[in-house]
């Protein structure tokens, strides 16, 4: 339809008039003598000239359909149309080119003729009027003869076929019969209703098959004749006229693990039995079964006198209510959350897969830029990977099983801090320029002592060394360092070792040597009380505030708060969990999520309590780690059952609202070895994606 609206009614109609006079006059009179009948019913000129142009339109069919033959294979010839997708028309309006061919290339507009052109180009071709110009494809399309004959009829308000005739005969194939209206509302008669034979038949069968006894009837029910004399509870209940009575609850029936001689497969082995007492109390079994020959080897049960006392104690003691159940819906109870597709993007397949270790990798760490990512196994070996080829660049024999690695935050410094065994190797990346690279090897090298203090308290826990193996400073703990933690300016590092002392914490400075021996003087002096803080129970983890001089302690009970600059305790955020496994601190840094060994991970706001604002039991299995992501607002946790789950963690700026939680994803791939699952997880710093290290030997990209 396009193409009908740039056609001019008055110029197709003359040049079209100008053609029919163009041919013989043999053709014009076989259409007068075939068109007469058309001629009458239209009763004009013009009608009788459109009947006479129609029947032209079959005697020059087959010079139609050749023409037809030749524009089809001459557009097939033609190079692919331009195309512009599903973008309007109008976009290009003002540009100069209109779409892009296959190699992606601005495909440029026709000049356009103007109006004077145009005027005089038709008047030299007589078949210029034919000629329409497309816009979608910026060409020029000549009309068939038949497309014109097609358009000419559609203007006119015709048929687009000549072959359709709107004056059809119209045949009645209803017999009146002497009747006034086609059809009657008038009820059937009842002489012409035919009894089914079919339906008698089953009605046969039914009666032959109730009087046989093949089909019963339900007998009415009939009231015992007897009753009880004292009745029942529930009865009771409702004869008196007083106080409700409740019954007690009964105890529970013993089972077949209560049976003198139950089978095999309730008898527990003395592996299952010693595994019994290693377990909680709340969750160690009450009864172990025991299998006897007969009932007189039985011994006299040695609870029997305090499982009575209780009873008795259950029946008069505790205070029964009786409590009205609502009908209530329980979609209704479920919170709104909002859908999983308004809240992309998120981690959801494995994109890339990172293989080179022998042994599980314990920890993973990202570059701030996020182009590498270091990893540290059991095998003894660090390795930086490339984050989007998955290529290893570099490789470090520790010699000990490597249990943390992380990356200095700042980017003009790659440096990168290793924990094996009782050292703490920082490492030179080998990136960034000339410049760089000099200030990073000054700051790793150490030379002779610059005063005799730097040693006085501290010698007895940290020792620093010059690695000439790897060319790195190696700090030497008296214990396992388990984990590290850098400061967010990139000159501090926190190392945590699980020592029966106060506080295992100790704070490096990198930046020179000159403030690290002033820092460790100023340390000393609060060592010589042993601890500048006061900490009850082991530390498992630390993490540093992410804007503010706030300092993060986790320990197996609960997570510690400490402001570094006034020395002292700020708050003490309650876990209520058995032992904690990880913690991380999100980019606010007034919400914190702490992961533990029975699979809960508690969600933390600062602003409003020192107890979990939500607990969400997701794995069945201890996590391992936790993490925020720096832009997004996404956490994920970890676990040993190999899967991570993915959350959404939206933290808003009115403090009125409560943050929004709600699960996104579960991640699987990995693995089980020895027990363990996924030992990491790190965000990436820029996209929303999430890196998993597994016992399995191998490190996961999960992208969206």
């Amino acid at each position: 339809m396009g193409l009908i609206e740039g056609v001019n009614k008055d110029s197709l109609d003359d040049n079209h008039d100008q053609d029919e006079h163009s041919e013989s006059s043999e053709s014009h009179e076989a259409v007068d003598e075939s068109n007469s009948s058309e001629d009458e019913v239209d009763g004009g000129s013009v009608d009788g000239l459109d009947d006479n142009h129609d029947e032209y339109e079959h005697s020059e069919s087959d010079q139609s359909h050749e023409a037809v033959d030749e524009s089809d294979s001459s557009e097939d010839e033609v190079a692919p149309r331009n195309t512009i997708g599903d973008v309007p028309l109008e976009w290009y309006k003002d540009e100069k080119h209109i779409g892009y061919d296959i190699t992606g290339k601005k495909i440029k507009k026709k000049e356009r003729q103007d109006k004077l052109d145009s005027f005089l180009a038709s008047a030299d071709d007589s078949k210029n009027w034919r000629k329409i110009y497309d816009e979608y494809n910026d060409e020029e399309v000549e009309l068939t003869k038949e497309e014109t004959k097609l358009i000419r009829r559609l203007l006119k308000g015709k048929a687009p076929h000549a072959e359709f005739d709107p004056y059809a005969d119209y045949v009645d194939w209803f017999k009146w019969d002497d009747a006034i209206h086609p059809l009657s509302n008038a009820p059937e008669p009842k002489r012409r209703f035919i009894p089914s034979k079919w339906e008698s038949k089953k009605v046969v069968q039914y009666v032959r098959a109730i009087r046989k006894g093949w089909i019963k009837f339900d007998k009415p029910k009939e009231e015992p004749p007897f009753y009880l004399l004292w009745g029942d509870d529930s009865s009771s209940a409702d004869r008196t006229k007083h106080l409700a009575y409740i019954p007690p609850p009964k105890p529970k029936l013993p089972g077949h693990e209560e049976s003198y001689n139950p089978s095999l497969e309730y008898i527990p082995t003395q592996e299952e039995i010693n595994s019994y007492q290693l377990m909680y109390e709340e969750d160690r079994p009450k009864f172990i079964p025991k299998r006897f020959t007969s009932l007189r080897s039985i011994p006299a049960y040695e609870n029997a006198v305090k499982d009575s006392f209780e009873r008795c104690l259950d029946l008069y003691l505790c205070p029964r209510v009786r409590k009205k159940r609502i009908n209530i819906d329980p979609e209704s109870l479920k919170p709104k959350l909002p859908s999983r597709k308004d809240l992309r993007p998120y981690p959801v397949t494995c994109y890339l897969e990172y293989k080179g270790h022998d042994d599980a990798v314990l920890s993973i760490s990202v570059e701030p830029s996020g182009q590498w990512i270091a990893s540290g196994s059991k095998d003894g070996t660090v390795r930086i990977w490339e984050v989007e080829t998955g290529r290893c660049l570099k490789v470090w024999e520790i010699g000990e099983a490597v249990q943390h690695v992380a990356w200095n935050p700042l980017q003009e410094l790659p440096i990168l801090a290793v924990s094996a065994g009782p050292d703490v190797l920082i490492l030179n990346a080998g990136f960034g320029n000339e410049e760089q690279q000099r200030k990073i090897k000054e700051l790793l090298h150490i030379g002779t002592t610059t005063s005799s203090n730097d040693s006085d308290d501290l010698s007895d826990y940290l020792s620093w060394l010059q690695d000439e193996k790897h060319d790195c400073i190696r700090l030497r703990h008296y214990r396992t360092v388990s984990s590290i933690e850098w400061h967010r300016k990139g000159d501090y590092l926190s190392s945590v070792m699980p020592a029966d002392i106060l506080f295992p914490m100790v704070f490096l400075n990198l930046l020179t040597r000159e403030s690290r021996a002033i820092l460790i003087h100023q340390l000393s002096k609060k060592l010589t009380q042993r601890l500048p803080f006061k900490l009850h129970g082991l530390a498992v983890t630390s993490v540093f505030h992410p804007t503010r001089s706030i300092f993060f302690v986790a320990t197996k009970k609960n997570v510690r708060v400490y402001d570094l600059l006034k020395q002292k305790l700020i708050k003490k955020l309650e876990t209520q969990l058995r032992e904690v496994s990880s913690i991380a601190v999100h980019p606010a840094g007034d919400n914190v999520i702490v992961g533990s060994k029975e699979g809960k991970l508690c969600w933390f706001d600062m602003d409003l309590s020192s107890k979990p604002y939500k607990t969400l039991k997701c794995h069945p299995k201890d996590i391992t780690n936790v993490a925020f992501h720096r832009s997004y607002p996404l956490f994920a946790s970890c676990s040993d059952d190999c899967t991570a789950y993915v959350f959404h963690g939206m933290v808003y700026a009115d403090l009125n609202q409560n943050p929004l939680i709600v699960p996104l994803e579960i991640l699987r791939g990995h693995k089980s070895s020895d027990g363990r699952g996924v030992l990491d997880c790190k965000f990436h710093p820029r996209q929303p994606w999430l890196f998993t290290a597994g016992a399995d030997s191998s490190i996961k990209l999960f992208c969206h």
